[in-house]
């Protein structure tokens, strides 16, 4: 399935489970299934085949930034609303809205063969702005509670150049605990640019 929401310069893709993905009225919505998860533990050594979770993603060229206000239907630890990063089966990282595991919060996960996990701060209500941003081979995440000034959570690569510039960007949805959730993002929007400074606020 391809879509193309207004403001974003390249369609999006369907990967992974159906995430019954729709885009109306300038809302996006998705939803993860039972058990629906992209991670690989560091205690680990194989992503479970089934692991996996409902991925809308699209292909945007130099540097950019890309924002959503993300809105997550919670019902049990983990569920998540994402903006994702895809540079390979292996290289791909969250920024995510998640119940985690019984209070909203932002968290990211950075995966470079196997995953990390971090908690950055926890959030009133269902609702947070995230961002991710790319400039050559470097990303930066950040999130913000009115969508004004924001907050810097992460800045990481996923490998060399090459791969960085090919990455797919976009949203997902996840319920690794639970038996589903739902997740919409409005105020979706596109900067062509990278943010003037990650840590004063804009």
């Amino acid at each position: 399935m391809d879509l193309d929401i207004p403001g974003l310069p390249f369609p999006l893709r369907a990967y992974g489970p159906d995430g019954h993905w729709s885009h109306e009225d300038g809302v996006l919505t998705g939803w993860a299934g039972p058990r629906q998860d992209r991670f690989v533990p560091p205690t680990g050594e194989a992503l479970d085949p089934v692991c996996d979770a409902p991925r809308l993603l699209g292909a945007p060229e130099g540097d950019f930034q890309l924002i959503a206000r993300v809105t997550v239907g919670f019902t049990a630890s983990f569920d998540a609303g994402v903006l994702y990063v895809h540079a390979g089966e292996r290289a791909w990282a969250k920024l995510c809205l998640e119940y985690s595991p019984d209070v909203p919060t932002v968290c990211t996960v950075v995966t470079r063969g196997h995953s990390d996990d971090a908690n950055s701060f926890t959030v009133d209500g269902n609702s947070v702005w995230l961002r991710v941003s790319r400039t050559g081979r470097a990303f930066a995440f950040h999130a913000s509670r009115d969508g004004e000034r924001w907050t810097f959570v992460r800045l990481f690569t996923l490998g060399d150049g090459k791969e960085s510039g090919a990455a797919l960007i976009g949203f997902m949805t996840q319920s690794p605990m639970g038996e589903g959730c739902a997740v919409t993002y409005d105020r979706i929007q596109y900067r062509s640019h990278w943010p003037r400074d990650l840590r004063d606020g804009s």
